[in-house]
């Protein structure tokens, strides 16, 4: 007869809760910290809001938070790639206003709709190339490169036109601007968004695929790093350099077209420090300016905290335009310093 053995119970594990799992992910990744601060202060954003002012938590707002800041998202995620390897782009706003002056008179002149929206983008590429083979070949400091970018561009763009130039009404291209009904909500509260939001949500959503699932991000993160090691390591430095400014260029010129399909109209003023926001919500939504650190999706909570905050400042009323740039600038200078403090414990 066997000895009946008794087996120990298992020890039983409290549940972990959320907070339990934040915590353990900054223990093992400090840098996701700016970016959990960023969701943080976009959700205790809409509470405040909700609470002061009302009418924040609902369809419409939402609607219009997506359709006002669709290229500001793009100009993000442009801007996410460069400052990655350690980079800048100063030339995003001008290859808005040069693209979107160009696309609105090339259409006018009757240009077909798609082939006007190749030539847009297709204008930001060959700023890309130029700012990419600046800083590769010549060793042109990104910021001097880019600095030179802006002032050709915009230059070029006050030569086609000083005067805004609107797009015909029957332009098809208005179309990418025209609002979609999802939800019939009650009196105006309607869920709506732009062929413009959707394109901007599947570049978020292919720029997220290419940095976290390919050899190509995976080199831009290792340059951000240390360019030297990604050299020894055989990774295609060069070509991956020249390419990340080929893709900002690409995406400015996909806002321009973006941004003049919903106001129908372009200026050679457009874009005035519309690259800074784009740096500014990079950074608000975790991306290290060192390099190296980041995530798209944080840029894009950077781009809406921004578009968020326009919100507030405009329902409370009492707030005068100006503070809008003293606010970022408040939060951005928190971000940088939370950044210091990441990347020290990193080293």
């Amino acid at each position: 007869m066997s000895a009946l053995t008794v087996s120990p119970s298992p020890t039983v594990r409290p549940a972990e809760t959320i907070a339990d799992r934040v915590r353990r992910m900054i223990r093992a990744n400090p840098s996701v910290l700016p970016t959990i601060a960023s969701v943080v202060i976009f959700v205790g954003m809409v509470i405040f809001g909700e609470v002061a002012y009302g009418r924040i938590l609902q369809f419409n707002t939402l609607s219009n938070l997506l359709i006002n800041n669709a290229h500001l998202i793009v100009l993000a995620v442009a801007l996410t790639f460069v400052i990655l390897t350690g980079g800048i782009d100063l030339s995003v706003g001008s290859i808005i206003a040069v693209s979107s002056v160009a696309g609105v008179m090339l259409s006018n002149a009757g240009w077909n709709a798609v082939a006007v929206i190749v030539a847009m983008i297709g204008i930001g590429v060959l700023f890309g190339i130029m700012s990419g083979v600046l800083i590769r070949y010549f060793n042109v400091q990104p910021f001097i490169a880019t600095l030179a970018m802006m002032f050709l561009g915009r230059g070029l763009a006050s030569l086609l036109s000083t005067k805004p130039e609107r797009l015909g009404e029957d332009s098809p291209i208005r179309w990418i601007g025209t609002q979609l009904k999802i939800i019939d909500g009650p009196k105006v509260n309607d869920l709506v968004i732009t062929p413009a939001v959707l394109v901007a949500v599947i570049v978020v959503a292919a720029a997220f695929f290419v940095l976290h699932r390919t050899r190509t991000g995976r080199t831009v993160y290792a340059i951000g790093g240390s360019e030297s090691s990604a050299l020894l390591m055989g990774l295609p430095v060069h070509r991956t350099k020249v390419l990340v400014y080929v893709i900002s260029g690409a995406l400015a010129g996909l806002a321009a077209v973006l941004y003049t399909a919903r106001l129908g109209t372009a200026q050679n003023i457009t874009g005035i420090g519309w690259e800074l926001d784009a740096i500014a919500a990079a950074v608000i939504g975790g991306t290290v300016l060192t390099g190296a650190y980041g995530y798209v999706l944080g840029s894009v909570v950077g781009a809406l905290v921004l578009g968020l905050m326009n919100v507030l400042i405009t329902r409370d009323g009492g707030i005068p335009p100006e503070m809008t740039t003293i606010i970022t600038g408040g939060i951005l200078l928190v971000f940088v310093l939370l950044q210091r403090a990441v990347t020290r414990r990193r080293e």
